[in-house]
C-alpha cells in the first residue's frame, strides 16, 4: 500500500470538509448543500462521455485499472537488479556467456531474459542495444496512452463543471422573481463548478503524476539492466560495472548498496 497517496487522498476529504465547517460557522447542515446529484450526472457523466469519444473503450479501462498501482504501487528494486546482473557478470567471466542461458530460462523478468538471451545468441551489442531500446520506448508509449487518459480528465472535467454552471444559470434566469429560488440556483450552478474542480485537481492530475513516478522508476530499471547487459557482453570486470550500474542510483541508495560503509553527502 502507498501510505502517500492513503494520506493524500484522506486529508484531502477531510480539509475539504474542515473548509465547509469552518466557512460556514461549524454548520454540518452546510456539508449536505454540497451533495446535487444533477450536478454529478453532468460533470461526472460529461466527462466519461468525453472520455470515451476521444480515446479507445481498451485505452479506457486499462486507465481505471492502473489507478489500483496509485496505491498498490509496483514493486522497482534498483539495487536487486544491480545484483542480479552483477551474478550473471561474474558467472559469464567464470564460464562463458554461454553459461547465461541456463540462468535466463529461471527469470521472472521479460526484459532481463531478452536480453540474455541476444547476448547468448551472439547478437552484435547495437543490435542488442536497438531491441531493447525498442521495447523500452513502446513500453513508456504504452504508459503514457494510460496517462493521457487521465489527463483527458483533467481537462474535460472542469469544463464540463462550467456546462453545468451555464445550464444552472439559465434554470435560474427563469426564476428572477424568486429571490429564494435565485439563491439555490446560484449555489447549484457554483456546485459544478466545484465538481469539475475537484475531479481534475483531487483525482485525474494526481493519478496522472503518481503513473509518471513509476514509470520513470520502471525506465530507469531497464536502463540499468541495458547497461549492464551490454557490459556483461563487452567483457568487463564485474567490480567495473558494479560501479557503473550505481552511478544511476542516487548517492543514499549507493550508501544502502555499499553495505553503509559510505557514499557520497
Amino acid at each position: 500500500m502507498d501510505i502517500a497517496s492513503l494520506l493524500g487522498l484522506i486529508s484531502g476529504i477531510i480539509f475539504i470538509i474542515l473548509a465547509i465547517l469552518f466557512s460556514s460557522g461549524y454548520d454540518f447542515a452546510a456539508i449536505g448543500a454540497f451533495g446535487d446529484p444533477g450536478s454529478v450526472m453532468v460533470v461526472i457523466g460529461g466527462t466519461v462521455a468525453s472520455v470515451f469519444i476521444a480515446q479507445p473503450l481498451s485505452r479506457v479501462l486499462g486507465a481505471i485499472g492502473a489507478v489500483k498501482f496509485v496505491f498498490m504501487p509496483p514493486k522497482f528494486d534498483h539495487g536487486e537488479a544491480i545484483s542480479r546482473i552483477i551474478t550473471l557478470s561474474n558467472l559469464a567471466r567464470r564460464e562463458g556467456v554461454l553459461a547465461l542461458e541456463a540462468s535466463a530460462q529461471n527469470m521472472d523478468d521479460p526484459f532481463l531474459k531478452k536480453g540474455v538471451m541476444l547476448i547468448v545468441d551472439g547478437g552484435e551489442p547495437e543490435l542488442v542495444r536497438s531491441v531493447l531500446e525498442t521495447e523500452m520506448s513502446f513500453v513508456e508509449n504504452r504508459h503514457n496512452d494510460l496517462r493521457a487518459v487521465w489527463d483527458m480528465v483533467a481537462s474535460f472535467a472542469p469544463a464540463w463543471g462550467m456546462v453545468g454552471t451555464m445550464v444552472a444559470l439559465v434554470l435560474m434566469m427563469q426564476n428572477l422573481s424568486d429571490a429564494e429560488a435565485l439563491a439555490q440556483g446560484m449555489a447549484l450552478a457554483m456546485i459544478t463548478t466545484f465538481y469539475g474542480a475537484i475531479m481534475a485537481n483531487f483525482f485525474a492530475i494526481p493519478f496522472s503524476k503518481k503513473l509518471g513516478v513509476y514509470n520513470s522508476e520502471e525506465m530507469l530499471l531497464k536502463e540499468i539492466l541495458l547497461e549492464g547487459m551490454l557490459s556483461i557482453q563487452a567483457g568487463e570486470n564485474p567490480r567495473i560495472i558494479e560501479e557503473k550500474l550505481k552511478a544511476f542510483l542516487s548517492p543514499k541508495l549507493r550508501v544502502e548498496e555499499a553495505g553503509g560503509s559510505g557514499g557520497e553527502s
